[in-house]
Parts: C-alpha cells; structure tokens; sequence
C-alpha cells in the first residue's frame, strides 16, 4: 500500500485541527486522514452540544480553551469563514452552598482574565416563569434534594458555534495544501513493526515501532501515526499493551418543544443577541440550551455513578424523563408540555484523573485523547500541540502568540490542574 509520512487515524475536530496544523507547518510532508465515517465530524462531534467557553478552574483548560476561542472568533471575524458563533454565554444558577463552594474558583479565574459577572436575584427575574424558591413544603422538592437558586455566574465569553461548519474550515484547508483523506474506512489494528521470524510481534529486543494501521483493504504505512481516535482509542491501543488514559461514557442529548417555550428563547439583558445563555441548574448539572431553529431547547446532563464505561451511543428516552424533566420542570415549569423531538448520544473520552486532555507519544506514535467533553472548544490549541510534539519542539505556539509546554499535557512531566468546574 502507499506511504505517507503522516497517517491520522480519526477525521473529528481533533483529528482535522491536527491534520491542519500538520500540513500547514510541514508542507512537504504526504499526510493521511482516515476515518470509518463518510465524511470529517460525523461521529461524536456531530453528536456534540456545539458549546464553548474559557470557564475552567485549571490554568490548562483556560489557556486551551481561551487561546482557541481567540481563534474562532478570528476565523468568523477576520477570515471571513462563517462558523455561526455567537457570545450567547454560560449562565450557572447556584444554590448558597454551591456559590460559596466555587468562590476560590470564580476568583482565581477572574484573576486570569476570564471575563466573570455575578448575577443577583434581580437580575435572574428577566428568566420567564423561573422558580428561584422552591416550595420546601413540596415532597418532590425534598425527594429530589433541590435547592433554591442564589446568584447567577455568567461566563461571558463563551456560546455556541456550529462544529461542522469548524471542522469543514480544517478539513478544506488541509485539502487546499495537499492533505488526502480516506473514508468509509475502518481502521482495524496498528501494524508494529519489525516482525519477528515467524510472522508474530517483534522480541523485545527489536526495537518496534507503530508504523502503519491495518485496514480491510490491506495496510497502510506512515513514518508517524497520530491516533486522534477520542472514545475509540483504547479499541486500538488495549491490544498493543499501550493505556489511553481515557475511558469511553455516553453522554445524551434530547430536543424538546412545545406551545410554552418560545417565551423563554428570548430573554434580553445578558447578551447582544437577546437570547438565553446556555444554562445550568443548581441540581445535578442539568442544563438548557436554546434551539431557534426548532423553536425550542437541548437539553442533557452528565451521569457518572450507575454509568458504565462503554461504547453504547442508544440514547435513553427514559433517561430525560426519570432523572432530567424533574429537575428541569421544578425550576422552570413551562417544560412541563413539552415533547422530545430528537434525541442522540455520544461519547465523552473522559480522563478519569485531572479533567484535562492527553497529548503524548509511544513507539513511534502520537495519541490524544481525554477531552473530557470539551474536544470543540479546546480543538484548535491541541492541533498546535500535536503538530510541535511531531516537529519535537518542547514549546508549541497557541493562537495569540501564547506558549505552552507540550510536555504539560503529556505523561511523563504532566504539569496540571484538576479540573474542578465541569457539567
């Protein structure tokens, strides 16, 4: 089969952003993306919310996330590539408890330049038919362990895009600059190599080296492989004896409409648009998030005890309405008519440790994973990582003229933070 110098097995925001940021930077190199899906961002970014935002508690995720923002927004403002992002912003309505227990965290954000505002009780009323005091009296109220909504914290800087219209920019520019893709092709293993005299894995002492990856049409070979495979990556990496740092976990989306929703799609007085920021509730990190396409609401939750690490991407009717429209229909009861419209699943690449993604090499390969969810929003920062750890350079160049330590996100010298504010 043909060779390349660099073969990228995954064709999602993060397999295009590196795949970008490859060629880009080494122009002469023959570089390959392939991917069993028909086309770039139709597996789990498809499947994504289409959120951003630089709210994290760890310094790593904020540069990540802020640096590729700043070039988001650069892309739809300067290079004149409309990916439909809008500053609607990330509202948290918190409970006292929960104010008081992120008060080192909003602060040591607003310290970094992360733009912050904290919303009184007042303010929060602009909310259509929001329940800010719940009926303690309510046996519901107690069952479900639901508290009254305190203050507001609304990341101003964060919204939403439209992640096919982000990866299609990647895809077509790595196309312009000779870059080749390769779909409806599964990749079945990683080829080592040398093999041993009897057709099996090299001996120790061979110094093997991941070179290639076994298709149904035979193998292909690259001087390196970057396996951009999220969720997946284990599938590939387990048979080798090589650990992901990542763990596959369904995560579901569900569209609802109805006769009373449409009030609530417009409240003005926290963004430009006039549109309600995308919003989490005090309880169980149940969030909303506006549709005006559909003239409605996605909305999801994260569900970690009782969730097994697998594969499964059958989104669950049931789960909205036993753990998501309890909660959803006490704060805000106008969802109380609403129906299920669309529903999908995808899957997190959950780094089960610090929150934070992994960009690392091993025998020849560079592997990522462990976005934890925030794949979109960090995409662009971790296409310039991949692309200097290839180029062996210790300090990549983020957007903005920001440097960042590659070994940061790696294993060896990771050098990070918990990630302690997540959905």
């Amino acid at each position: 089969m043909k060779a390349y110098d660099i073969i990228i097995v995954g064709a999602g925001i993060i397999g295009m952003s590196s795949a970008y940021h490859l060629q880009k930077n080494n122009p002469a190199k023959k570089i390959l993306v392939i991917d069993e899906e028909p086309g770039a961002g139709r597996g789990n970014t498809a499947k994504a919310a289409g959120m951003f935002r630089n709210t994290f508690s760890s310094r790593t995720s904020q540069v990540l996330s802020d640096t590729s923002i700043k070039f988001y927004s650069h892309l739809q403002n300067e290079m004149n590539h409309d990916i439909r992002l809008i500053e609607t912003g990330y509202l948290w309505l918190l409970s006292k408890q929960q104010l008081d227990e992120y008060s080192l965290i909003i602060e040591k954000m607003m310290e970094r330049g992360i733009k912050i505002r904290i919303l009184k009780k007042d303010e929060l009323k602009r909310i259509p038919e929001l329940n800010l005091e719940l009926n303690k009296n309510l046996e519901e109220t107690k069952y479900l362990g639901l508290e009254n909504i305190h203050k507001g914290l609304l990341g101003t800087k964060c919204g939403e895009l439209d992640q096919s219209e982000l990866v299609k920019f990647y895809e077509e520019e790595f196309e312009k600059r000779g870059g080749e893709t390769l779909f409806n092709t599964k990749v079945h293993g990683l080829v080592i190599t040398p093999k041993n005299e009897f057709g099996g894995p090299p001996f120790v002492w061979q110094n093997p080296k991941i070179n290639g990856v076994s298709t149904k049409n035979g193998e292909i070979y690259g001087d390196k492989i970057v396996l951009a495979t999220g969720a997946y990556s284990h599938e590939l990496l387990d048979p080798i004896g090589i650990d992901s740092h990542s763990r596959p976990k369904k995560r579901q989306l569900f569209q609802l409409q109805g006769p009373d929703l449409e009030e609530l799609l417009y409240v003005k007085g926290f963004n430009e648009e006039g549109i309600l920021p995308f919003t989490i509730l005090p309880k169980s990190g149940v969030y909303v998030k506006p549709d005006e396409t559909g003239k409605g609401f996605w909305t999801g939750c994260a569900d970690d005890l009782g969730r097994p690490y697998s594969l499964d991407v059958t989104p669950e009717k049931s789960f909205y309405e036993f753990n998501i429209r309890p909660i959803l229909t006490k704060y805000l009861p106008q969802f109380e008519s609403a129906r299920i419209a669309n529903k999908l699943a995808g899957l997190y690449a959950c780094n089960t440790i610090d929150g934070n993604p992994y960009v690392f090499e091993r025998h020849g390969m560079i592997i990522v994973s462990g976005c934890s969810g925030s794949g979109i929003m960090k995409a662009d920062a971790i296409g310039r990582i991949v692309d200097a750890l290839y180029q062996g350079k210790g300090e990549a160049e983020l957007y903005g003229n920001v440097k960042f330590e590659v070994s940061d996100i790696g294993v060896e010298k990771r050098n990070v933070e918990n990630e302690e504010f997540t959905i």
